[in-house]
């Protein structure tokens, strides 16, 4: 299809571009487009994971109080690709905002899964799209270009407005040799450059590696190197939705002649998915279930499995841990960790390896041993992508804040002016006229926390609390009132959880107690009879009492009865 650029010659109106997610921080990638505050389109709707002070949080998924303040002017969302950073947030978002999803056919497939396990797909309008489809979506014609990454039917966006054409490369890589054989649309990408793009969004997750990404066929070299030798079981955890990934796997114990057993419950799901869709092919009878794989050699099994990222719940953190219900690390076993940690999850990676060890487990992990290569662009391919595009601005997205400043370096290393390089952050607007572009207020923005079936219940106070608790524990004060003269009818008698145990401390809680009878006795005398004030002098004497003795700040908790 020929390349749509009428609209933006009339150059009029204004385009803002808002980042509610996915700027300085890895996941929760979501962008919007407005286009003179009537029409709206959102790229993406993910989610990130937690960071380790997020106690009990499931998930953490954008803010989007803007696109609900706006909703009746949204004419879709476009998702570029099936990862969870890029679909996660989805259904938290079709609970609020009605609007067609646009996403290519294994996208689709896998957002109608993640739909159902939410009760949500009835009603939800899903539309099937491929590269070279254009979009027609109000003042946008959007443009679906061909791309490369970890997981298959990836694309770019060509997003033609008034102001000029934005183009969004998603997550990309610049691999010339892919599993699915669909490489980058360097022409249609290179076609755009010349017709004059007005801002390109980047992804930024490799701006600090230099060099080029190697091709995913690399891993599978590696794979049938290592299935060749092995002759245990073999245990390859990955992310769920990296098909390629899982093709190799099965490809390599094809060869070796290895059964293959998943487990994990995304990890299943998806490659029924893929199989469904035709995008994996398992050979017929390679493919048993978990309970029999007691029935073959080890060096007839492989597993498949979730858990490269050390989640705490993973079925490879569990087998590490001896806590899985079927599965076992056996001695001579050989686990094969074929991701690299998200920011944030070394330390959980590094705990499982550790306890895999331990177990007598044969670990390999080192990102030097050819069993991963990244999903993402690493600076000569960024550089490439800029020289295609050739673009007047540039917003470098998808990226910790140190990597958005490389990739900004990148850019102005290959002629993009300065002062045309938007670093931006969380809810900014960054707003295109006739005049040029520049910075406007920010809109509402921000994170917000999945923890269970609640959505934006805990916040920052309730964290604060869990920190807490976790790091001090709790003392709780009971005591109960006489109603008439507000004298002790009972107690006080303190409990403690995390904080001291009561036997081995009599002394202190002893003191502590005393120091409560005290209090109440002041508040007596001064006639302080709100329950509030007494409370307040209870934690406040008590918060002194303790951190003397202990250097320690418990949560306290008083709780007054009355007779």
């Amino acid at each position: 299809m020929a390349i749509i650029n009428r609209r933006h010659k009339k150059n009029i109106g204004k385009l803002s571009v808002i980042p509610l997610g996915g700027v300085g921080e890895i996941g929760k990638n979501m962008y919007v487009l407005n286009y003179n505050d009537e029409d709206i389109i959102v790229i993406d709707s993910g989610l990130m994971f937690p960071e380790e002070d997020m106690l009990g949080i499931d998930s953490v998924i954008p803010d989007i109080t803007y696109l609900e303040e706006n909703k009746d002017k949204i004419r879709g969302i476009i998702l570029t690709h099936g990862h969870e950073d890029h679909i996660g947030g989805l259904p938290y978002v079709l609970r609020k905002i009605q609007a067609p999803i646009f996403a290519t056919r294994l996208t689709l497939g896998l957002v109608e899964g993640k739909l159902k396990e939410h009760h949500l797909l009835r009603g939800i309008d899903l539309r099937c799209i491929k590269a070279g489809d254009i979009l027609e979506l109000g003042a946008f014609s959007v443009e679906i270009i061909r791309s490369s990454h970890s997981i298959t039917d990836t694309v770019i966006l060509a997003i033609d407005t008034p102001l000029g054409t934005v183009v969004h490369t998603a997550d990309f890589k610049i691999d010339q040799t892919p599993i699915d054989g669909q490489v980058i649309d360097f022409y249609k990408l290179s076609e755009y450059g010349q017709n004059g793009v007005l801002l390109l969004l980047s992804d930024s997750t490799n701006a600090e590696r230099p060099g080029y990404t190697l091709s995913e066929r690399e891993v599978g070299k590696t794979f049938d190197d290592v299935f060749a030798q092995v002759k245990g079981r073999i245990i390859v955890a990955t992310f769920a939705s990296n098909i390629h990934r899982i093709q190799q796997v099965v490809d390599a114990s094809y060869k070796t002649g290895r059964k293959l057993a998943v487990t994990g419950r995304s990890m299943v799901n998806v490659i029924n998915i893929a199989k469904e869709l035709g995008y994996m092919h398992i050979p017929e009878g390679m493919q048993i279930e978990i309970e029999e794989i007691d029935h073959y050699q080890g060096n007839e099994i492989t597993i498949l499995t979730t858990g490269s990222q050390g989640e705490p719940m993973s079925a490879l953190t569990r087998m590490s841990k001896s806590d899985h219900k079927r599965l076992s690390i056996l001695p001579g076993d050989t686990v094969i960790i074929s991701a690299t940690p998200i920011p944030g999850n070394e330390k959980f990676v590094g705990r499982t390896i550790d306890n895999l060890f331990k177990l007598g487990a044969d670990v390999i992990y080192e990102r030097f041993s050819g069993v991963h290569v990244s999903g993402h662009a690493s600076q000569e391919e960024l550089k490439l992508m800029l020289n295609l595009v050739r673009p007047k601005y540039f917003m470098p997205v998808h990226g910790e804040y140190r990597m958005l400043v490389k990739h900004k370096q990148l850019a102005m290393n290959t002629g993009i002016p300065e002062k045309n390089i938007f670093i931006t952050e969380i809810g900014d607007v960054l707003e295109f006229t006739a005049k040029g572009a520049r910075k406007a207020a920010k809109v509402p923005a921000g994170q917000i926390f999945v923890d269970g079936l609640g959505v934006g219940d805990v916040g920052n106070i309730v964290l604060r609390d869990r920190r807490q608790l976790s790091e001090d524990g709790i003392l709780i004060v009971v005591v109960t009132m006489n109603k008439t003269d507000r004298s002790i009818a009972a107690g006080p008698d303190i409990i403690t959880r995390g904080f001291v145990y009561v036997r081995e401390s009599e002394n202190l809680i002893g003191e502590a107690i005393e120091k409560v009878s005290e209090t109440l006795e002041f508040c007596r005398q001064e006639n302080i009879t709100d329950w509030g004030a007494m409370k307040n002098n209870i934690r406040d004497v008590l918060y002194r009492f303790l951190y003397e003795k202990t250097k320690r700040r418990p949560m306290i908790l008083p709780i007054i009865m009355e007779v």
